[in-house]
């Protein structure tokens, strides 16, 4: 386990008021729109999946709960370094924290759920904290063109940054079905919301992608969405298709494993990387319908018959009872269970950067071999 030191900078907030806290608890007016196969008229419901665990079993996972102790803070081991340029085809990732990725295509810079304040909650005071910074400051982020927010959990909906966000790089954002209005509450203004296999093409940014626009879908995932009690499951959850430069990346989200996976491959074909989730899965009684264990990350990844899976989803902030170490660790396991090469599902240190070509094979990494454990990050 590393040795616990200081975070090395504090995250610079914004003025964050009461009625910011309240706003960001009501989360918005919700939809309300035609009934579907995920949708009554006024909530959405996974087909043939439980939607959320109710109040008592919150309870009795509070009562006899096993939670392992993370470490009070974490040095990151991989320092940043983000690819001078790009190739038509490249594509390269940055760890960034949690769920947090920057996707980078040629000439396209994407964040996925990006999360950059210290507590994921409406309350600076109050909720999970980080254990770790973020492996790329907000500062040195490049041009961010896109930003991509699968559901309103505060883990993955951080309304404080996607507020600095909408004012250091003004992009686009494109989210799940009823999010739009909660943004545009803050003021974000340059934001859509997708239904279950909607798409919207994103035009290029300035003169950076000669290769033309990228198409962006929303895809099926088993979840359910909540700021509070009383807002529950009325907006939408997903993952999503991020189609430009030639490439296809799939971006998973929260879910539990269910036939979407297999579904994206009938639809996509093969895609180029998934980035599935692996942490927040114990206890299994309570987590699985929700959240994937590394078992049924691999399974999903067989489904996809994706080219390459790098691992979501774990080692910033404790939000359930696994320890900080058991998601690679059982991700290594599940791998050797089914016979998948530890290349076709990987896993990135906090802050590392890795390139795939269009085989979806990794072309370098910013860090050597000889820093990392076999485990992977913590």
């Amino acid at each position: 386990m590393d040795v616990p030191v200081q975070p090395s900078a504090p995250i610079a907030p914004r003025p964050w008021r009461i009625r910011d806290a309240l706003r960001s608890l009501n989360g918005g007016p919700g939809y309300d729109g035609p009934p579907s196969d995920h949708f009554d008229g006024h909530r959405f419901f996974n087909p043939g999946a439980k939607t959320g665990r109710s109040f008592g079993d919150f309870l009795r996972w509070q009562r006899t709960r096993q939670r392992k102790i993370w470490p009070a803070w974490v040095q990151n081991r991989a320092q940043p370094a983000l690819p001078a340029q790009l190739a038509p085809g490249q594509v390269a990732l940055t760890f960034i924290n949690h769920i947090t990725f920057l996707l980078q295509f040629h000439g396209l810079n994407v964040l996925t759920d990006p999360v950059y304040s210290q507590r994921v909650s409406p309350f600076r005071s109050l909720g999970p904290k980080r254990v770790r910074d973020p492996g790329l400051a907000f500062e040195d982020l490049p041009p961010i063109h896109l930003v991509l927010v699968t559901h309103n959990h505060y883990d993955h909906l951080d309304i404080e940054t996607l507020l600095r966000l909408d004012q250091a790089h003004s992009p686009r954002f494109v989210t799940s079905l009823g999010n739009r209005a909660f943004l545009q509450q803050f003021g974000i203004r340059a934001a859509d919301d997708l239904d279950w296999w909607q798409s919207i093409e994103v035009p290029g940014a300035n003169d950076l992608r000669p290769t033309g626009s990228a198409k962006i879908t929303l895809t099926p995932a088993q979840h359910w969405s909540s700021r509070r009690p009383r807002n529950r499951n009325r907006t939408l959850w997903g993952g999503f298709v991020v189609s430009a430069s030639g490439r296809q990346v799939y971006f998973a989200g929260d879910t539990g494993y269910g036939g979407h996976f297999r579904e994206v491959r009938e639809r996509f074909g093969r895609v180029d990387v998934a980035l599935l989730p692996i942490g927040a899965y114990e206890p299994r009684w309570f987590m699985r319908d929700q959240h994937m264990n590394p078992e049924d990350a691999v399974r999903a990844h067989l489904d996809l018959d994706a080219k390459v899976s790098v691992g979501t989803h774990f080692g910033c902030f404790q939000l359930t009872d696994e320890g900080i170490d058991d998601p690679p660790l059982e991700l290594a396991a599940a791998r050797e269970r089914h016979g998948v090469a530890a290349a076709a599902f990987q896993v990135l240190e906090t802050g590392e950067t890795r390139l795939f070509d269009s085989q979806g094979e990794a072309l370098g990494s910013n860090i050597s071999s000889n820093s990392l454990s076999s485990a992977g990050p913590r």
